[in-house]
């Protein structure tokens, strides 16, 4: 997939998005608003449409990352009110696929974020960008070998089964660990990115088993899992590592909860994802695949500028 775009651009109808398409609304879609994750994708998107000012920027996305039906409907809209381009984070790889193959066909751009799309769908879509979440889930992985040793139970906390990025973040950390300790996986349990679904699985989960460690593999299902751990008594008694990196979870690391959270470039989406779609419609060339990285923030360098430049 990690090639230039040079004949997706060069013929079709995307080319004439391209050509004749000089100003008009850019839809920021993502997989919900109610995250502090979405809300910094929003402030990177934000920082990007003032550099691009013959575009507008539009941001949108349903109330729960599970309301997938709702996301393919604001994508609909967005196609039904001639956007210029669309910057998407899918919820589901599926359920996004033909929603996005219409926008190539009614020559619309589209930059997808954070999680992939149905695979054979690379076509309707102009570049991607993300965190390699398999290389981040086998650095968690790692990480929890390092600290918690290489036996005893880890338990994983997932969010919603089958998105683009849990299959890579969850399924690398859990091979990871598999290949290289003897640890047992307990899980992987899912909350449908829910905070609460979290807390009172995880609630369960400390009380039937003796944990070396556990895994909270996105931003609502980890600050649930901190907060079990907590309200349970056993800071510190774990190793625990989260995703993402809100306010909740840096007080988690701060004060020992978690032992480190993965912080995604989720401003990076935004901005990047942005300025990809801008230049796709000025003509420019645009690479297939865009690495916004992520950092593991623990409390040694939470203060120090690569984690700060994440952090939100």
């Amino acid at each position: 997939m990690k090639k230039l775009l040079t004949t997706a651009l060069a013929t079709g109808l995307i080319a004439t998005a391209a050509s004749v398409a000089s100003a008009g609304e850019i839809a920021v879609i993502v997989k919900t608003t109610n995250s502090s994750f979405w809300q910094n994708v929003n402030k990177g998107a934000t920082a990007a449409i003032e550099g691009h000012s013959e575009h507008t920027m539009t941001f949108n996305g349903p109330a729960a990352e599970s309301e997938i039906a709702a996301q393919v409907a604001l994508v609909e809209n967005a196609i039904n009110r001639s956007v210029s381009g669309i910057v998407l984070a899918p919820s589901d790889p599926d359920a996004l696929a033909p929603v996005v193959k219409r926008a190539y066909e009614s020559g619309i751009p589209v930059a997808i974020i954070d999680s992939g799309l149905a695979e054979g769908s690379e076509a309707n879509y102009q570049t991607f960008l993300s965190t390699d979440n398999c290389a981040a889930g086998k650095q968690a992985a790692q990480m929890m070998i390092d600290a918690a040793g290489d036996t005893g139970k880890v338990a994983v906390m997932s969010y919603v089964a089958g998105v683009g990025s849990e299959i890579g973040r969850v399924g690398c950390f859990v091979e990871h660990i598999g290949d290289n300790s003897k640890i047992e996986i307990v899980g992987p349990f899912y909350s449908q990115s829910q905070m609460a679904t979290a807390l009172n699985q995880t609630t369960d989960i400390l009380a039937a088993n003796e944990l070396v460690g556990i895994f909270g593999a996105n931003e609502p299902t980890a600050i649930g899992m901190g907060r079990a751990i907590e309200q349970a008594g056993k800071a510190g008694q774990l190793t625990a590592i989260g995703f993402d990196g809100n306010a909740d979870l840096q007080d988690m690391v701060k004060s020992g909860t978690l032992l480190s959270t993965a912080v995604q470039g989720s401003f990076q989406m935004g901005e990047l994802g942005v300025n990809a779609i801008a230049d796709i419609l000025a003509g420019k060339e645009v690479t297939s695949f865009i690495d916004t990285g992520v950092v593991m923030v623990t409390k040694d360098n939470i203060e120090t500028p690569v984690a700060q430049n994440v952090l939100y």
